[in-house]
């Protein structure tokens, strides 16, 4: 006789499997698709570069200087002093400075991989991208944030610097060194490395533009407490302590700036002093110039354009990024 048992569950569990993959499959899918959302949402600002569309480019930007290297600690001979310095300041000066030529290098290579990434973001499908292409794209990413991190981590001295100058009643050290941190971290982002100038003198003005609106805001909100009690009204104003430069600074700067002007051409010096303002005037927008010199307001432009890389060209002969920054 033929014993007559249940059927075999082999189908049963084939199906279940089937189900699992099914799911599994599914799960994937959506995980892709949100991780393209938020690939393709990730903003990825940059500083163009003419650099960048030409041939080599990418051999410029891979290719570091012969005294470039990482980490930027110093050498323990140059830590001396750093006892009486608190954890944070003690291990800012135990970080060198960058040189010149690695400055350009490591600002050339984060803007060259953020231009690479956006440039092959934009080539994808915002629906069919695959995940080996979006892991690529923010492996490039990642390297740029890694070097902009070399870039802030050789400049919070500067920071450092600054916020001592700043500090009052309403702006503790520390409140203006994390402050300060954040303003140097997007004047990196924003810094136009093409021009050739140094960063420490772009971050410089970017750091006291910050705190000076800081310093500001509190003068603002001290003032409005003093204006509701009496006896508070007659206090002496506080002496504001934001002046960097001395006078006989102050005037060296401007006989620099008139010599600066005197070299360009007539037409060149008075878009730039209408401008700017230089004459005591409000400054004049580019239509109001065309309409007084009977020129287009494109043509005030080009001229401006050319009195101004002038004025770098004659500011960077006469070195007075690093006059300045002597001072500060």
């Amino acid at each position: 006789m033929i014993a007559l048992g249940r059927p075999p569950a082999r189908g049963k569990r084939s199906s279940a499997a089937t189900k699992r993959k099914s799911h599994q499959l599914e799960r994937r899918r959506a995980e892709l698709r949100e991780r393209r959302a938020g690939f393709f949402a990730r903003p990825i600002e940059y500083i163009p570069c003419r650099q960048f569309l030409r041939k080599g480019a990418e051999a410029l930007a891979s290719n570091p200087p012969a005294d470039a290297a990482t980490p930027l600690d110093r050498d323990e001979s140059a830590r001396a002093g750093g006892a009486a310095l608190s954890p944070y300041l003690a291990s800012l000066y135990q970080k060198r400075l960058l040189t010149r030529d690695e400055e350009q290098f490591y600002f050339r290579r984060m803007n060259w991989l953020k231009f690479r990434a956006a440039t092959a973001r934009g080539r994808l499908d915002a629906k069919r991208a695959s995940l080996r292409q979006i892991e690529e794209v923010e492996g490039w990413l990642a390297e740029a944030e890694t070097v902009k991190s070399i870039i802030i981590t050789s400049n919070l001295r500067l920071v450092v610097s600054i916020a001592k100058k700043f500090v009052d009643a309403s702006n503790s050290f520390d409140d203006l060194v994390s402050d300060g941190n954040v303003a140097l971290m997007r004047a990196v982002e924003k810094f136009n490395f093409a021009l050739g100038n140094r960063f420490s003198t772009y971050a410089t003005y970017a750091i006291q533009r910050h705190f000076f609106r800081m310093s500001h805001r509190g003068r603002q909100q001290r003032n409005r407490f003093v204006a509701s009690d009496e006896a508070l009204k007659d206090r002496a104003a506080e002496p504001d302590a934001t002046e960097y430069c001395s006078a006989e600074q102050i005037g060296v700067l401007k006989e620099l700036f008139s010599g600066f002007l005197a070299d360009l051409e007539p037409r060149e010096r008075q878009i730039v002093v209408a401008r700017f303002g230089f004459d005591g005037k409000r400054p004049r927008t580019f239509r109001e110039l065309g309409s007084s010199m009977g020129v287009c307001k494109e043509r005030i432009r080009q001229i401006q354009t050319r009195a101004l890389d002038k004025l770098r060209g004659m500011a960077a002969e006469a070195r007075l990024a690093q006059t300045v920054g002597d001072w500060l």
